[in-house]
């Protein structure tokens, strides 16, 4: 079975709201993976203290320093401090310059379904003139008696708005 859900997000945060723009393939995995997926990252982006990446949520461990694309990275393992629905336990990988998470390889700290088992999970982030953003996140997991499942997101087509960078620019009025 295969399903295609393509949709536009906006992140006013902490709020994730999203539009279904297209759909295509098995409406069952629409309706009972996809949107649900979509409302998932709703609720983590509400509850974003509890899922973030910090040492409130998170034991890190340095395992060392590596280079891709000419760019100093660090590697650590990550432990979560409690098992839940959106932590994860795996490696990260971090860049020297930045401090942005580059890459994530990891498993959920909490399985999300009888149904699903050993799911390996890996995002990419790109910088975006100054700002780190996800590029793609792919899912593998173990169904049990269907097989395997890979889920893949694409993130293009960015439009941000540059609150932050503007508010520290002089007004033309200021500027005189």
């Amino acid at each position: 079975m295969e399903a295609t859900l393509e949709a536009e997000v906006t992140y006013d945060a902490p709020l994730k709201t999203y539009r279904v723009l297209s759909e295509s393939g098995s409406h069952t995995l629409i309706r009972h993976v996809l949107l649900r997926l979509l409302a998932g990252e709703q609720q983590a982006a509400a509850d974003s203290r509890q899922n973030a990446l910090t040492p409130e949520n998170y034991r890190f461990t340095l395992l060392g320093v590596t280079a891709e694309d000419g760019r100093k990275l660090y590697v650590f393992q990550v432990d979560p401090r409690a098992s839940r629905k959106f932590l994860y336990r795996g490696k990260i990988w971090v860049d020297g310059d930045d401090y942005a998470v580059v890459r994530i390889e990891a498993q959920p700290a909490e399985n999300p379904s009888f149904w699903i088992r050993d799911t390996q999970i890996r995002h990419i982030y790109e910088k975006q003139g100054n700002y780190w953003l996800p590029k793609q996140n792919v899912s593998v997991a173990k169904v049990r008696m269907g097989g395997t499942a890979t889920l893949t997101i694409d993130y293009e087509n960015y439009n941000y708005v540059r609150a932050v960078d503007s508010a520290l620019q002089p007004s033309p009025a200021a500027a005189r």
